[in-house]
């Protein structure tokens, strides 16, 4: 830890040197060979209660939530429901007067079948494996930096929440109301998704809303009576087009899918149209949404056919306000004093540090782990900033209580 002496307190110092890198990497190691993709609940139980015992070293509460209920729509247009795995829930010291929330997730984006389930060195130092930065080296990080905390004389006025959930990679639609339910109260959030090689952290966010649009027409025979039918699949075709030309300065949208169709001789009744809004900003945001139905009403009129729109914008953008910049501000410091150099830039990934910041809550959410390529086989970590963010992360607890806030 290459830290100047004036920079930390006798205290601090005593705290930061509590961290094991060693015993950091070997719990990454052993939680990234399990496969804890988004739909392996097998894995995503056996992931999950190895987590909650290795969290048990903290002087809370700790337990396992189960998901609510989310709906998906199949290729047929029936709605069913998709399970999900449990949520990890820990809360320590609710009545302090400093409370904080701090966020992680379980599932990668690797299924069960996935031909990327090993570990591998890349070079000294540079680790190669499913979810080894996003994000099972950041619960490592958050996990050491409070272990950390609860060394220092100050724990006893820092009480803070813990949630790690099973579905943030596809959107955590089953533990979104449990993330605004624990942000509730509470002073300022950490997030631990990765950040870039060189520390970089994610500034301002765009928002991502996600939707599937049921088109419902009449099917006829292709030759004898086609005035008769009503094209789903070029009435879904006509809606993309439409959808796609919303696209401007703050606002993206892709579509990305069109299900439905049938023989070549059946004007086909049925098609779903899969697409994916990023609006830079809430005003973007509920234009998106407002045109996006405007677009399905003169679809079904024109058409003649039914149009039924599921879906929402489950991570709304996350700008940086007064407190964000606060918090930003005091982790640079933080990483000042640790010998770091901490920026950050925007960026058009979202994370559930979107939907805590729509909670009013200030928020950095790139406090894991340095590395990249993720959601890819070429994903990797690098090692030595285990305890680089570990250090961060406690000094920064440590210095909101010293504070008593921003």
């Amino acid at each position: 830890m290459t830290t100047s002496p004036a920079c930390l307190t006798g205290s601090e110092r005593a705290c930061l040197e509590t961290i094991d890198q060693t015993a950091m990497l070997s719990q990454v190691e052993r939680w990234a060979t399990i496969n804890s993709g988004t739909g392996n609940l097998a894995g995503l139980a056996q992931t999950a209660q190895l987590l909650a015992d290795a969290f048990s070293v903290l002087p809370g509460d700790v337990r396992l939530v189960d998901p609510a209920p989310v709906d998906a729509v199949r290729a047929d247009g029936s709605i069913d429901t998709i399970q999900r795995g449990q949520h990890l829930v820990v809360q320590v010291r609710p009545q302090a007067p400093l409370r904080l929330l701090l966020t992680g997730h379980m599932d990668t984006v690797f299924p069960v079948d996935s031909g990327f389930q090993s570990l591998t060195w890349l070079e000294p130092g540079v680790l190669n494996g499913p979810g080894v930065a996003d994000m099972k080296g950041g619960i490592a990080v958050m996990l050491a930096g409070l272990r950390a905390v609860e060394t220092s004389p100050l724990a006893a006025t820092i009480g803070y929440d813990v949630m790690i959930n099973s579905d943030e990679e596809v959107g955590s639609g089953s533990s979104a109301a449990l993330i605004a339910e624990l942000a509730a109260g509470k002073l300022a959030a950490l997030t631990y998704e990765p950040a870039l090689p060189d520390g970089t952290l994610a500034g301002e966010r765009g928002g991502s809303g996600n939707f599937s649009v049921i088109v419902t027409g009449r099917s006829a025979h292709a030759g004898r009576n086609p005035q008769d039918g009503r094209n789903a699949l070029v009435a879904a075709a006509d809606m993309a087009v439409r959808l796609k030309a919303l696209t401007r300065e703050g606002l993206s949208v892709n579509p990305a899918r069109i299900d439905g169709g049938s023989a070549n001789n059946v004007v086909p009744d049925h098609a779903i149209l899969r697409v994916n809004f990023r609006p830079q900003s809430l005003e973007m945001q509920a234009h998106a949404d407002a045109a996006l139905r405007q677009i399905a009403d003169a679809i079904g009129r024109e058409h003649e056919v039914s149009v039924h729109v599921h879906g929402s914008f489950g991570r709304p953008p996350k700008p940086i306000d007064p407190g964000a910049q606060k918090l930003f501000g005091l982790v640079k410091d933080c990483g000042a004093a640790l010998g770091l150099e901490i920026g950050w830039r925007g960026t058009g990934g979202v994370c559930d540090g979107n939907n805590i910041a729509a909670c009013g809550v200030p928020v950095v959410d790139t406090m894991g782990v340095r590395g990249g390529a993720i959601h890819s086989a070429d994903e990797f970590l690098i090692t030595e900033s285990l305890a680089e963010r570990a250090r961060l992360s406690a000094l920064t607890i440590l210095r909101l209580a010293e504070k008593r806030g921003l």
